[in-house]
């Protein structure tokens, strides 16, 4: 089996490249590729790659996801976002090739308290959530063989995050000031790859299960609740820092205005996932835990 992994160095792509090894040939590309077009703005590159790598799976790992630029920069966003996965899905349909697409809880309003459903309404409130959106529906209306992941909160151990930036902060300051009336589940983009890889195998066998599904760690926290769970386990392994998770101030998300407004539930509702494919997601804490235990390691 032939696998095309678009994204290769972003968080979540440089975990795919470890999961889905076993599965078969793995042509990672990235935007500055050379032997291939890996960039998601040139969409006639990005057609002739399909055609001539011949995929039996196509990983679409990149995406616009610079929530706040993407208001200023609606027409990038929308290339990257919408009409990219529509031209994988396009000439994924005539290869007979399955497409595995991320996307995103900005497609929701953020409103109520419930974890949202596959089959709820969707109503973005910017530019990123309306774009991913419309590259969902663009690939559903293709007639491709596809799995759509919708997550949130996504983090790596490779490169920067937000536990990173709270340990960093809390090695210089004494008191810190985190948002808590946003509610979702830190999903690690381990996880992530661990959950495609093991998809791709049961569709292989089955592609009825074929679809859009919700994939998040499980559990749920605030940004706060998050914080302060990063600074205990922290300090509780011995790691000096200035910050007492007490000192640690809840706050709206009014107090830090931004361009995009953000999603204030975003919880998923994993329970489809999880029947489809007979699988259990873990709790939050232990991949938190997993990937500050290798962090503060080094």
């Amino acid at each position: 089996m032939k696998i095309l992994l678009l994204g290769k160095r972003g968080q979540l792509g440089w975990e795919l490249q470890r999961s889905l090894a076993s599965l078969g040939e793995i042509v990672a590309l990235s935007s500055d590729s050379q032997n291939y077009c890996g960039d998601l703005t040139n969409l006639q590159g990005l057609a002739d790659t399909v055609r001539q790598v011949k995929p039996d799976i196509i990983v679409n790992a990149a995406a616009h996801t610079a929530v706040d630029k993407a208001e200023s920069e609606p027409e990038l966003a929308r290339i990257i976002n919408t009409e990219a996965p529509a031209v994988l899905a396009r000439e994924a349909n005539l290869l007979g090739a399955w497409l595995i697409h991320y996307s995103t809880d900005y497609v929701f309003d953020g409103g109520g308290a419930r974890p949202w459903k596959e089959t709820d309404a969707t109503g973005p409130l910017g530019v990123y959530g309306a774009t991913k959106l419309a590259g969902e529906q663009a690939i559903q209306e293709s007639g491709c063989k596809y799995l759509v992941f919708r997550t949130s909160w996504v983090y790596g151990t490779r490169g920067n995050n937000f536990a990173k930036t709270m340990l960093r902060l809390a090695v210089e300051r004494e008191s810190l000031t985190v948002i808590d009336d946003q509610v979702g589940a830190p999903t690690g983009a381990d996880l992530l790859a661990d959950v495609t890889a093991h998809t791709i195998s049961s569709v292989q066998k089955n592609s009825e299960l074929g679809g859009l599904y919700h994939l998040v760690a499980a559990g749920e926290t605030t940004w706060h609740g998050y914080a302060r769970f990063v600074i205990d386990f922290a300090r509780e392994n011995g790691h000096e820092l200035k910050t007492m998770s007490e000192s640690i101030t809840p706050v709206p998300t009014t107090s830090f205005p931004t361009p995009a407004q953000r999603p204030k539930n975003s919880r998923l509702d994993t329970r489809k996932l999880q029947t489809n494919f007979d699988l259990t997601l873990p709790h939050w804490q232990a991949g938190v835990v997993r990937m500050l235990a290798e962090f503060l390691e080094k």
